[in-house]
Formats: C-alpha cells, structure tokens, sequence
C-alpha cells in the first residue's frame, strides 16, 4: 500500500486545570529523521517517542511537539532551591557575626534573593503527565498514519493513471514500429542514388549496408523493456512495505528507455509521443518525491 510522507496528527487532553496536546508533523526526506521538542520535565520522554516514530515510519522528517498548557490562575510552578538558600543564610550569619549587627535574619530577607525561589513555566515532574502524553502520542501517531495512507492512495491513484496514459503513447510507438526499418531504408537509398546518381558501382553491396543502417534504428527491445518497466511499477504500488526509493528507480529506467526509444527511431510521430511520455514521467517523479 502506497503512503505518503506528507502528514498531521494533533491530540489534546485536559491535565489539571489545564490542558496537554501533542502534534506530529511529517514532510517528505530521504531518509528518517525525527525531532522532538518536549516540556522540561518530559525531556526523559525523546527516546520512547523517537523508537515509536521507528516502529511505525520509515521515511520522512517528523516533527513532535508536546505542549503543557497551565490554566487560568496557575502561572507555572514554583522553584526553591534550598541548598543555595542555606548558603545566603549561613553567608548573613558570619557577616553579622563579623559586624557584631543585631536583629534576626527572618525567612523575607533570605527567600528574597535572587534564584532562592522562582518561578517556571514548566510544569511540574508528575508521571500522570508522562503517561497522558504517551497516551495522546500514540493516538496523534494513528492520525497522522491514517493521513499518510489516505493520500498516499491518491497518490498512488494519480501515478497508475499517468503510467496508463504513457502505455497509450507506447502503443501508438509500437503501431508504427514496423514501418520504420522500410521508410528509413528507402530514405537512404534516396539521399545515396541522388548524389551517385546512376553510377552505383554495388547495388547489392549498397542494399545490404542501408539495410544494417535501417536496423539500427529498431526500437522493439526497448518497448519490451518499457513494458517489463512499468509492469513493476505497477505492481510495486501495491505493495506494504516502504516503494519510494524503488519507484524512483522504477522511474530512471523507465526514462532511460523513453530516451532511447525517441533518439533511436529519428521519427517525427515518435518523436511527439516521446515528449509526451517524459512530460508524464516528470509529474510521476514529483509525486514520487512525496511516497515512503
């Protein structure tokens, strides 16, 4: 089955008096590469999503993006950092001590400075929260699969058409292969009785070397091939496993014989179908770009 490397999953769910969504985003590569750009207290999370992404995806640059959405009245959480607070306390102790001051050292003056506590936009480590959001990952995941087979069908839809219509064209090429040996043939003779006129020392010799010439020009191994070509194609869109690279392939060898077919056959027919066919070709190439 052919999948696109094209998708977007998105799920939410409610956490505390707030929410946590998760979004996959994947656009086509040539190889894997997934991103990961999680919360803080999350971070421990990348590997478990990165190894999911694996099972599931082959090909593509995937985006995934975990956010944590306080609501209204939570600002965040609130940090201490009690060893540097003990370090502030002990520091005011020896200078009172050292000034010889009077007065205590109440808990306002020493939360008061700088870093002992803070406050962060980061939610606070909880596991609930690691197994929602593994929870809404996998259900985002599912999205975004569904999305790439969906337009990975039309895709493939689009593709199998386009290879039928370049078959139409190599049929109107086969029709007219066996005129071109005798045309050509007769063409030469022509352009060789013209400049000899009547002075042809071999006509035998003459008639068997425009013959060789003439065969060189025959183009049925390569519409063979063209066939056999777009057969695999064909039949490589349906398959499960990931086909991008192979249709690409498919494609090269397909244009390969397009090429030689159009310069063999010096026909001015041929010729139009052959520009025809690559015209073709370079649409599938652009879809195939986008297929795992």
């Amino acid at each position: 089955m052919t999948r696109s490397m094209t998708g977007f999953g998105r799920r939410q769910a409610p956490w505390q008096d707030g929410s946590v969504t998760v979004e996959i985003r994947s656009v086509n590569h040539r190889f894997l590469e997934v991103s990961c750009r999680l919360p803080r207290p999350l971070s421990h999370l990348e590997d478990v999503f990165k190894k999911s992404i694996q099972q599931r995806c082959t090909r593509g640059r995937i985006d995934i993006t975990v956010t944590v959405q306080a609501g209204k009245g939570r600002a965040g959480s609130v940090n201490l950092d009690q060893p540097l607070a003990k370090q502030y306390h002990q520091a005011l102790r020896t200078l009172k001590k050292s000034l010889k001051l009077s007065g205590p050292i109440d808990l306002a003056l020493v939360a008061g400075f700088r870093d002992v506590l803070s406050v962060s936009d980061q939610p606070a480590e909880d596991p609930k929260l690691a197994k929602v959001s593994q929870q809404l990952m996998t259900e985002a995941l599912s999205d975004l699969e569904g999305m790439r087979t969906r337009e990975g069908k039309a895709l493939a839809e689009d593709m199998g058409s386009r290879i039928q219509t370049i078959r139409g064209h190599r049929t109107s090429v086969a029709a007219r292969t066996p005129l071109l040996a005798q045309e050509m043939f007769v063409k030469m003779k022509g352009r060789v009785e013209k400049l000899l006129g009547s002075e042809i020392p071999d006509l035998p010799r003459l008639h068997q070397e425009l013959a060789v010439y003439a065969d060189r020009g025959d183009i049925t191994e390569e519409i063979v091939r063209l066939d056999s070509h777009m057969i695999q194609f064909e039949q490589t869109l349906d398959r499960a496993e990931s086909i991008g690279k192979t249709l690409d392939f498919l494609l090269q060898e397909i244009g390969r014989e397009v090429n030689t077919i159009g310069s063999k056959a010096n026909d001015a027919e041929i010729a139009g179908h052959v520009v025809q066919m690559k015209a073709e070709l370079e649409r599938i190439r652009e879809q195939v770009q986008n297929v795992e």
